[in-house]
């Protein structure tokens, strides 16, 4: 419980950027190249997530655990429905980072 409070309370005025994007977690706003991007609120989390731990592959029940919380009952699929759909909003916009897809292991944001 500790772990999901101390989580949940580092929200306020986050904001991650790497060149052309940012992600801020406290207002739920997704900017690429200048441009407001619509977003549901748990694609930005598992985004800004993912951005706050460059070059770290997660499972997809971390990612689970650490985003939808320990009490999710959900598919672990449910994850990779989510990167796929972050990948086409992002997509054509990567140029120092990208969301990579690590083979039998799970996902990591590449900061290159």
């Amino acid at each position: 419980m500790l772990r999901r409070y101390e989580s949940g309370s580092t929200h306020a005025d986050k904001e991650i950027v790497y060149n052309n994007l940012s992600v801020n977690i406290s207002n739920y706003e997704l900017v690429i190249e200048g441009n407001q991007i619509d977003i549901p609120p748990k694609e930005l989390e598992l985004l800004y997530y993912l951005c706050s731990n460059p070059n770290r592959v997660f499972t997809r029940e971390q990612l689970l655990e650490e985003v939808w919380g320990f009490d999710y009952f959900g598919d672990s699929r449910t994850v990779d429905v989510h990167v796929k759909r972050l990948r086409e909003k992002l997509e054509g916009h990567e140029k120092n980072w990208s969301l990579k897809t690590v083979w039998g292991v799970g996902y990591k944001f590449e900061v290159k």
